[in-house]
């Protein structure tokens, strides 16, 4: 009996879909996105900003939920910095491009200082073997309005110039608050 359990046991954690985010040298997938900068709409491509320098992509749940709404204020706060290190920002989340372009736009959140790029497809989330799970029915953001799409796990990306990956955080693997994705992204932006 024991060695029935055990076989089942196994059968199922090797069948099971395993999630491993990409991680530190791997080329970045690139992708293009409908994406918002201060509530206006435009094409977004990750070749194309990574011309310029290092590119901090982030990956979040939802657009007006307590942690990603932190991420994205702190990032707002310290958009100068990268700037000035010679990275940019672009946030990831399965939300529409309405409410995209509210949040790109609100001062309390992105306030028009990065993009912010929509993946109501999941598939740029796939690409980087990212978790993510169904919405559920009559969940809410913190505005009372409902949210209506699956949520992608935070985890936070620097991608070099080359499309390697430099740095990997996730909150959920290694327990990073929102807003220590930014400040260890910064940090390692300035380091290059």
């Amino acid at each position: 009996m024991k060695t029935l359990l055990l076989g089942v046991a196994f059968t199922a954690l090797f069948a099971a879909p395993s999630f491993a985010a990409l991680k530190v040298g791997d080329t970045a997938p690139d992708f293009t996105a409908t994406a918002s900068l201060g509530g206006k709409d435009f094409t977004f491509h990750l070749n194309d900003a990574l011309k310029k320098g290092p590119v901090v992509v982030y990956f979040y749940p939802s657009a007006y939920t307590g942690g990603c709404d932190l991420e994205a204020h702190t990032f707002a706060d310290n958009h100068e910095k990268f700037d000035a290190a010679g990275a940019s920002i672009i946030g990831v989340s399965a939300d529409n491009l309405e409410r995209l372009n509210q949040f790109a736009a609100d001062p309390n959140f992105c306030a028009g200082k990065f993009p912010i790029a929509s993946d109501e497809s999941l598939k740029i989330a796939q690409s980087y073997n990212l978790q993510t799970t169904p919405g559920k029915a009559g969940a809410k953001d913190v505005r009372g309005v409902e949210i209506g799409h699956g949520f992608i796990e935070r985890v936070t990306f620097v991608v070099g110039k080359d499309h390697k990956i430099m740095a990997v955080m996730s909150s959920k693997d290694d327990g990073i608050k929102p807003d220590e994705h930014v400040f260890k992204s910064l940090a390692m932006v300035e380091k290059k």
